[in-house]
């Protein structure tokens, strides 16, 4: 990747933001349980309001200024599965071992995203949005555990 402005780094980053909503709201559409479509709907939404912060990113300073960092942890569960491809018709595990990874290389390359820039108020963004990146991938995870542990592995 390589950038020459910080309009270069945030466009990219709406394009993968948008990529995002358009994988979640497939998985919606698809997925047959009802519990999982709202799920897969609802992290549509929230990709979308990633789109909204980086495209309205001058007019929501004041926004940015309260956000409230937490620690998230990381199961790191992602960390040790191999990238898939999504076909329609996977079963439920393979689907969100797919969305762990998403999420989990969006953590990356926000937190790559940060190095890269030397303006602070863009390192905030860049923050934000691994912060909401690493609270996907731990909801992700912790379902995806809680599933194993129904099969008892």
């Amino acid at each position: 990747m390589n950038f020459e402005s910080i309009d270069d780094i945030i466009a990219f980053a709406i394009e993968r933001e948008k990529e995002a909503v358009d994988f979640y709201e497939e998985l919606s559409r698809d997925e047959q349980f009802l519990s999982a479509q709202k799920s897969f709907a609802e992290f549509a939404e929230h990709e979308r309001g990633h789109v909204r912060l980086l495209e309205n990113f001058a007019a929501n300073k004041e926004n940015l200024e309260k956000y409230n960092f937490k620690w998230i942890p990381d199961m790191k569960r992602s960390n040790y599965m191999l990238d898939t491809e999504y076909e329609k018709g996977m079963g439920h595990l393979d689907i969100l071992r797919i969305a762990m990874k998403r999420e989990e290389h969006a953590l990356k390359l926000y937190n790559e995203l940060q190095e890269k820039t030397d303006d602070e108020n863009f390192k905030k963004v860049f923050k934000i949005l691994s912060q909401e990146e690493a609270k996907h991938k731990n909801i992700l995870e912790t379902i995806y555990d809680d599933h194993m542990a129904k099969l008892g592995d």
